[in-house]
């Protein structure tokens, strides 16, 4: 009889031989000061290779957000390093971040793509911004998005519009765009399809299968374990601030291990041939609070 080699759990690792275009070790992250001093993330390991995806899987004040934020240099570690293209970004200064942001080496995605969208700019010039402000010459900045738009669904005739005008999907088919275009060798999506409907949901997620076959590192983060399932390699589940099971997608979802992934996987009807009944989730939800 043969075994089953264990599951790594705690930490995501990149396929041999492939250099991660990101790499986290034991990133921790703290909220407030003293006696308020809240721990957000603890001793966070995981790799992204080149073409891979990786969804990041919890609820809400698991810690998504915060990783991908201390990630993009938006909140400072308390501990830990986060290394980016080969560069290691843990102690970079406002200065340096805007550099890396200008070389277009890591790009984000926000739920609500109103935030990364100017409502005053057409849907043409916030696409070329993040190529002019590489140095790319308008007129080729300009050629390159109308190459670019009909990848991610969307009609030229959408370029001439301020972002107010159009649907919400077809907003964030423009904010997958916008950090597509400029050739990021990292994106990370923080719930990019939780405020779509299903059918907008599932076309954003058939324009990014397509577009990692660029090389492309994609960090996928969703409390929706159905949608992270559809797109990701490999799927990183936090709990309270720490990674508890990292496997292949189908590894989670057919043999999760910890507690909290099995009353994940219970709760999604569309990931098992019957629902967990409830008292099969109270039975995983005390073993959480044992």
């Amino acid at each position: 009889m043969t075994t089953e080699p264990p599951r790594e759990e705690g930490s995501a690792g990149t396929a041999p031989g492939r250099e991660p275009v990101l790499s986290v070790t034991g990133l921790d992250v703290h909220y407030g000061s003293r006696r308020r001093r809240r721990r957000a993330l603890h001793g966070v390991s995981l790799t992204v290779a080149p073409g891979e995806t990786l969804g990041i899987i919890g609820e809400t004040g698991s810690g998504k957000s915060t990783l991908a934020r201390a990630v993009l240099g938006l909140v400072r570690a308390s501990a830990g390093s986060v290394v980016i293209g080969g560069e290691d970004v843990s102690a970079y200064d406002q200065r340096q971040w805007r550099g890396l942001r200008r070389r277009g080496v890591v790009q984000y995605v926000f739920q609500d793509p109103l935030r990364s969208l100017d409502p005053d700019l057409t849907i043409e010039t916030s696409l070329a911004e993040p190529l002019l402000i590489r140095g790319v010459p308008f007129d080729e900045a300009a050629a390159r998005v109308r190459a670019f738009v009909p990848r991610v669904r969307l009609s030229e005739d959408l370029l001439d519009r301020l972002p107010g005008e159009l649907s919400g999907g077809q907003r964030q088919r423009v904010a997958v765009a916008r950090a597509l275009v400029a050739e990021p060798r990292l994106v990370i999506l923080d719930e990019p399809v939780s405020a779509l409907d299903s059918a907008n949901r599932v076309q954003i997620l058939r324009i990014l299968e397509e577009l990692r076959a660029d090389g492309v590192a994609l960090v996928f983060i969703s409390h929706d374990l159905g949608s992270v399932a559809g797109i990701a390699d490999r799927v990183a589940v936090l709990y309270r601030g720490e990674l508890v099971e990292v496997g292949t997608a189908a590894e989670v979802i057919n043999r999760p291990r910890h507690p909290y992934t099995r009353l994940l996987v219970s709760s999604a009807p569309t990931l098992r041939a019957a629902p967990a009944d409830r008292a099969e989730r109270e039975a995983l939800r005390a073993l959480l609070h044992a």
